[in-house]
């Protein structure tokens, strides 16, 4: 009986993770700007690239790229800005909102 309850809680902690991992893709257009030499944000120390997004009315969203490859191939904008659409995970840390990009293009 316990080797049943023990597999039971095992393969409920393996779903759970597995599908907690599983982050539906978002796909944003904005602008990818630095945060730093851009954007001006207190707060950052270093470069960082951020999707700026507007919606209808003008508000504004922002949305901190994690560094990857698929970011590494897009290239850094430190500044000015660049058009783009950026597909990914969206999450939150720290009270920002961060995108891990699994496609992102430049939109001319």
């Amino acid at each position: 009986m316990k080797a049943m309850t023990l597999l039971g809680v095992t393969l409920t902690l393996v779903f759970g993770l597995s599908v907690g991992a599983m982050a539906e893709d978002t796909t944003l257009k904005g602008s990818v700007m630095c945060a730093k030499c851009t954007l001006k944000k207190a707060d950052a120390k270093e470069c960082q690239d951020v999707l700026v997004v507007k919606d209808d009315k003008g508000a504004q969203a922002e949305y901190y790229i994690t560094k990857n490859p698929v970011a590494e191939k897009f290239g850094h904008v430190c500044s000015g800005q660049t058009p783009a659409t950026v597909t990914g995970a969206v999450t939150e840390k720290d009270g920002k909102k961060w995108i891990a990009p699994s496609k992102m293009e430049k939109v001319s």
